[in-house]
């Protein structure tokens, strides 16, 4: 890796900062405008990092030394000094009320892991052992641990594994996000409003439904409330949750390597009865490290008013508006979203199936 490469983080110590005659708001517009351009820049950098971690050909003997000044001071520490020199600007526009209090949870988040306090079971030796003595990167078996998995397309992995590198590319966008996305989120609010935000982590409960496909039963509104009648007469079974939804996932895959399912059904007790003919998800409060089922009960859930058409819309956004929102308001507050190894998501009809869906779930890991 070339000192060209490092530079080609969106450093944000090298931006020009003429704020002498600007406001508040104008000075963190400054800070905002640089997030954004960042975390368009910054994930593929770090896939780069990944690659030259993993290349045998980059770490003889004889390029450790140089290896250690790339990776140590000219990535780590320079991100720990840009986000010292980040806080501080931040801690002076504090008191003006312009800055979202999340990003200083980001940054100490970010600034734990970059000085090798790292918090992950699966690579907490590794790092230690890196940032005690760098010449243990000569282990293959080391550099695996802190590189993580190679990536394929638009920085999708191919293989289920996130080491610390990974972890970082994690951090950094978290800290990005924190800036730029409150004021997407305002912006995308067009025609609707949300009513109410929170985050719940449920007992274990069971997802139980039939999928819908196109063409499929369900397209007519009699079939799918007779199907809902079945989950109305397991009473015994019924959850604190008990709304019609529309549940969505990709069994814990990209979504680039495996296609939308969806499932019209409810969330009811742990253990409940399947009834012939349909299928079931589990969900546990906590991450069982593995990808897919069972999946983890904890989540964002929003409601939402104002004109259906518009929360629905799906012109010029990722999926439809209810979704991206729900899912830039809790990157804004710097929650995690355990994608794609436990990512799922729920449309939900307050007022049951054969009415618009008002609200939405959205997967977070706490």
């Amino acid at each position: 890796m070339s000192r060209d490469l490092i530079d080609k983080f969106y450093w944000r110590d090298v931006e020009e900062q003429n704020g002498e005659n600007l406001s508040n708001q104008e000075k963190y517009d400054q800070v905002v405008a640089w997030a954004g351009r960042a975390r368009g820049q910054n994930p593929n950098v770090f896939d780069a990092l990944t690659e030259w971690i993993l290349d045998d050909s980059q770490w003889k003997d004889v390029n450790l030394a140089k290896n250690e000044q790339i990776l140590m001071q000219g990535v780590l520490a320079r991100f720990k000094e840009q986000n010292a020199k980040l806080r501080a600007d931040l801690k002076e526009l504090e008191p003006s009320g312009v800055v979202n209090p999340e990003v200083f949870r980001a940054l100490d988040r970010f600034d734990e892991e970059l000085s090798g306090f790292s918090h992950d079971e699966h690579f907490k030796e590794a790092v230690a052992r890196v940032f005690a003595d760098f010449s243990v990167m000569r282990e293959r078996s080391v550099r695996e641990v802190i590189a993580g998995n190679r990536t394929g397309p638009a920085g999708t992995s191919t293989v289920n594994f996130f080491g610390y590198i990974n972890f970082l590319k994690e951090f950094d966008a978290s800290v990005q996000w924190t800036l730029f996305m409150p004021d997407v989120v305002e912006k995308q609010q067009k025609g609707f409003k949300i009513d109410s935000f929170e985050y719940k982590t449920m007992p274990t409960m069971r997802f139980i439904g039939k999928e819908c496909r196109e063409g499929d039963s369900f397209d007519k509104i009699e079939n799918l409330k007779k199907h809902f009648d079945t989950l109305d007469s397991m009473t015994d079974y019924k959850s604190s949750f008990d709304y019609d939804v529309l549940f969505m996932h990709h069994y814990g895959l990209g979504v680039d390597v495996c296609q939308w399912h969806g499932f019209w059904g409810r969330f009811m007790k742990a253990d409940a009865p399947v009834p012939e003919g349909y299928l079931h998800f589990d969900f546990v409060p906590q991450n069982d490290g593995k990808a897919g089922p069972p999946f983890i009960s904890q989540f964002a859930f929003a409601t939402f008013s104002g004109d259906i058409d518009a929360m629905h819309k799906t012109e010029g956004y990722d999926s439809d508006a209810m979704y991206d929102v729900t899912r830039n308001t809790m990157l804004g507050e710097g929650v995690c979203i355990p994608y794609p190894a436990k990512y799922w998501t729920a449309e939900v009809f307050l007022n049951g199936c054969d009415k618009p869906s008002t609200a939405y779930m959205f997967s977070a890991e706490f």
